[in-house]
C-alpha cells in the first residue's frame, strides 16, 4: 500500500504529464515518485522529464476528494494485492491506475481477454463480438474493452449477458461517461463486479491523444486480444500493434473482403501480425501476465 506522499506524488505525476511519459516512467523506476515530484518541483529533473511535464502547477485537491469519499480508487504499484502488472515495467505500465467498482483488478485479469474493433461496426462485426465475448465469460474469462460504441459495446454487452465480468478501459476520468449513452451499461458493469479503468485523473475529458493511449493499456491489461472488426484506418488496429510489441497474443476474426470494416482485420491476418479466430475456444489466454 503506497504512503501519503506516494500516493500524492503518483496523483500529481498522473496530471502533470499526459501518458505514457516514459521519462518520468523511467524517473520513477530509478528514484521513486516521490524524489521524482520534488526534482520537478525544483527543476533538477533530467530535460527529457521536464520535457514531458505540461502541467507543473496540477492540482490533486478533486483526486483527494474522490479518493476520501470513496467514488473511485487509486491503485499503484505499491498496492501488491491489487497491482495486475506485477513487478513488470515498460511501455505498457502506467504510473497508476484510477479504478470504478468494487472488482480486484488482479482476479479480474488473471483470465482475460482484450475485444476490441470498430466503433463504425456492421451487424456482422457487432454479432461475432457479442457470441466470443459470451463464450469467454461462460469460460470464466473477463472480457475487456474501450466502451466505445460499435464492438466495443457488444463486446461488454455479450459478457454481461453470460453473468460475466468485463473491464472498461476508459479515455478520461473513470467519473466520466463516454459515451455518454453507455451511463447504465457502466453501472451495470460495476453491479456484476467488473470495473471502470483510467489512467486519467478525475474530471479528465476524452482527447485523441487519450484515446491512441488508451489502445496500449487494452493490450497491457491482458495477455490475449481479438480485433473483431476494424478498417485499415481504424484506431483498433493500434490495440493489435501494442499487443505484438508487448509481447501479448493478437488475434483477428475475418471478414468479408469487400467490407470496409474488415480490411483492416484481414491485412493484420495477411501480414501475420495476428491469428485467425472464429470462436472462444481458439483463444489462448490462461497463460498470465505475471
Amino acid at each position: 500500500m503506497p504512503s501519503r506522499d506516494e500516493l500524492r506524488a503518483r496523483l500529481f505525476l498522473l496530471r502533470a504529464a499526459e501518458p505514457p511519459a516514459p521519462a518520468i516512467h523511467h524517473c520513477v523506476a530509478v528514484h521513486g515518485p516521490v524524489d521524482t515530484v520534488a526534482c520537478i518541483r525544483d527543476g533538477t529533473a533530467p530535460s527529457a522529464v521536464l520535457g514531458e511535464v505540461t502541467r507543473p502547477d496540477a492540482r490533486i485537491g478533486d483526486d483527494l476528494q474522490a479518493i476520501g469519499n470513496g467514488s473511485a480508487r487509486l491503485l499503484t504499484p505499491e498496492d501488491e494485492d491489487d497491482w495486475p502488472f506485477g513487478r513488470l515495467t515498460g511501455r505498457g505500465t502506467p504510473l497508476a491506475l484510477w479504478v470504478r467498482g468494487n472488482g480486484v483488478l488482479t482476479e479480474l485479469t488473471r483470465a482475460a481477454v482484450t475485444v476490441t474493433g470498430s466503433r463504425a461496426s456492421s451487424e456482422y462485426g457487432n454479432m461475432v463480438a457479442a457470441d466470443i465475448s459470451h463464450e469467454l465469460a461462460r469460460a470464466g474469462a473477463t472480457v475487456v474493452s474501450g466502451g466505445s460504441l460499435g464492438v466495443d459495446e457488444a463486446a461488454h454487452r455479450g459478457a454481461l449477458a453470460a453473468d460475466g465480468r468485463t473491464v472498461v478501459v476508459l479515455p478520461c476520468g473513470v467519473d466520466q461517461i463516454h459515451p455518454y449513452q453507455h451511463a447504465r451499461l457502466y453501472q451495470t458493469v460495476i453491479d456484476q463486479g467488473g470495473l471502470l479503468v483510467s489512467e486519467y485523473p478525475i474530471g479528465a475529458p476524452p482527447t485523441r491523444t487519450r484515446f491512441h493511449a488508451q489502445c496500449r493499456l487494452l493490450a497491457a491489461l491482458t495477455s490475449a486480444t481479438v480485433i473483431v472488426e476494424a478498417g485499415l484506418r481504424s484506431g483498433a488496429l493500434a490495440v493489435a500493434q501494442a499487443a505484438n510489441e508487448l509481447g501479448r497474443r493478437a488475434y483477428g476474426v475475418p471478414g468479408p473482403i469487400h467490407s470496409a470494416t474488415s480490411k483492416g482485420v484481414n491485412e493484420l491476418l495477411r501480414t501475420g501480425s495476428a491469428t485467425a479466430v472464429t470462436a472462444a475456444e481458439h483463444i489462448n489466454y490462461q497463460e498470465g501476465l505475471r
